[in-house]
């Protein structure tokens, strides 16, 4: 194990900023931290930085804990807002300040821009030239901002779990500000002091703070703080492999839900976005558990396949319980009022229903759309569909089926395809020349589950006077 620790003492952190939606590339952050914790028999904290409060909004919170709810990403501390955490920050802002590793800075923004622009235009590094660290008095009718005192001489090395080490030069680095003017902490201060005091060991986040790490790992040098090991996953990208973003499709959870994913299969997929185990695709919570670790997760960014993501959300919804699949498809259609709350459907029938329906639905939101036909009593049969198969050579096939269908006694599958196969062997057709109509005008399309179900399924009083109303329209 590594640094020495045994597994009860692994605590690692999952820290959003509630600035808007849970994302995909922060969801996959917090399943691999959440996956190593378990793994390792460690602790999960969830922590939320919200110090910006121009963006932070508590709804945004509502989202992410939502969001990790219903993934199943379960904290064992937290979740812990920075803006409750101010003294623990300004106490280390001090002890800094008191040891002359930091510094008042009364620049306003405007006098740094300028100075920036004209290091760049020198062909200098923009960096900031210290000139209130020599300060012998507070410069008067401003708010001072403290800085770090960084080492600006030799090579600061990120010791990464995932990427190797990483080098940089700490002449590139800046006195970066700690607390800004208005008291409250800068971003790479605040997740320094906070994974200290919350004794995380293992910091796992998306490579794109990889360029922050350096800084940090100065703060914890000035504290005398004991480094954690760090693990900075490559980024997601998308199919034209930039930066995962909403032109590429659904990026935020709540997007998925309303899609009608199941959350084990959105679990699946991240999962293996960056992570592998041989050629295994399928994976349920518990082997994810049991089989993750970082050793196997790549250094090469990963391409979000929306295709993909569906497939295996098919798979998902085939294996699902039918009792749960069949709350949740209907509570999408209480939601939209197809079915009163008063009025749902027998249990018994519904989970029939859905059963039927799972080959061919991809998503919640497919299947509740195909149950239209079962629960409506009026349908519209779909214009192109009527002109290929209610056709005037058909309706003499259709109205002695009809005839048949309305004599059996058991309704059922099997004593249904005897209709039919007696029906076709005595008219010298095929299935499809009977089976096309009738589906037509059963569900008003040409794509259902298998005729036979559908007729059981929709019942025999409903299924007659579906087919004679198209007769009526021929």
């Amino acid at each position: 194990m590594e640094r020495g620790v045994t597994s009860n003492d692994i605590r690692v952190r999952f820290a959003p900023s509630p600035t808007g939606a849970l994302h995909i590339g922060g969801v996959r952050t917090a399943l691999f931290n959440w996956l190593f914790a378990r793994h390792n028999k460690g602790k999960f904290i969830l922590r939320i930085e919200d110090t910006d409060q121009t963006r932070s909004t508590d709804e945004s919170i509502k989202i992410i804990l939502d969001g990790m709810t219903w993934l199943g990403l379960d904290w064992d501390e937290g979740p812990f807002r920075q803006t409750e955490r101010r003294e623990i920050y300004r106490s280390h802002v001090n002890k800094l300040l008191s040891e002359g590793k930091a510094y008042y800075c009364f620049c306003t923004p405007e006098e740094l821009e300028a100075r920036r622009k004209s290091a760049i235009a020198a062909g200098k590094p923009p960096k900031y030239d210290r000139r209130c660290r020599t300060l012998n008095a507070p410069v008067a009718g401003r708010t001072p901002a403290v800085r770090f005192l960084s080492s600006d001489e030799g090579q600061t090395v990120v010791h990464d779990l995932i990427r190797g080490d990483v080098i940089f030069e700490n002449q590139q680095l800046d006195d970066l500000i700690i607390q800004r003017s208005d008291g409250l902490p800068t971003y790479n201060f605040a997740v320094v002091v906070d994974d200290v005091t919350m004794n995380i060991t293992h910091v796992i986040r998306g490579d794109d703070h990889l360029n922050n790490t350096p800084r940090q790992i100065q703060l914890y040098n000035a504290f005398g703080y004991k480094l954690p090991e760090f693990a900075h996953l490559p980024m997601i990208l998308g199919s034209d492999k930039t930066k995962l973003s909403k032109r590429h499709g659904a990026t935020a959870v709540t997007e998925y839900v309303d899609l009608g994913y199941l959350p084990e299969a959105l679990v699946n997929y991240l999962a293996r976005l960056g992570w592998s185990h041989g050629d295994e695709e399928i994976f349920s919570c518990q082997e994810l558990v049991d089989k993750f670790s970082l050793e196997n997760v790549g250094k090469a960014p990963s391409v979000f396949n929306p295709e993909k993501c569906k497939w295996l959300n098919h798979h998902y919804i085939q294996k699902c319980d039918r009792q749960r699949l069949a709350e949740l498809v209907l509570d999408l259609l209480k939601k939209d009022h197809v079915i009163k709350h008063d009025a749902e459907p027998d249990a018994a029938w519904f989970q029939k229903l859905v059963g039927i329906l799972t080959e061919r639905s991809h998503t919640l939101v497919e299947m509740k759309t195909a149950t239209l036909p079962f629960i409506l009593d009026e349908i519209q049969i779909d214009e192109k569909a009527k002109v290929q198969h209610l056709t005037p050579d058909t309706k003499d096939l259709l109205t002695e089926l009809a005839r048949r269908l309305r004599y059996v006694e058991r309704f059922q599958h099997d004593e249904i395809a005897k209709i039919f196969d007696d029906f076709v062997k005595e008219k010298g057709i095929k299935l499809g020349r009977i089976a096309q109509p009738v589906r037509v005008a059963l569900t008003g399309g040409t794509v259902s589950p298998g005729i036979y179900d559908v007729l059981e399924v929709m019942g025999k009083e409903k299924a007659i006077r579906r087919i004679e109303n198209a007769l009526k329209g021929m």
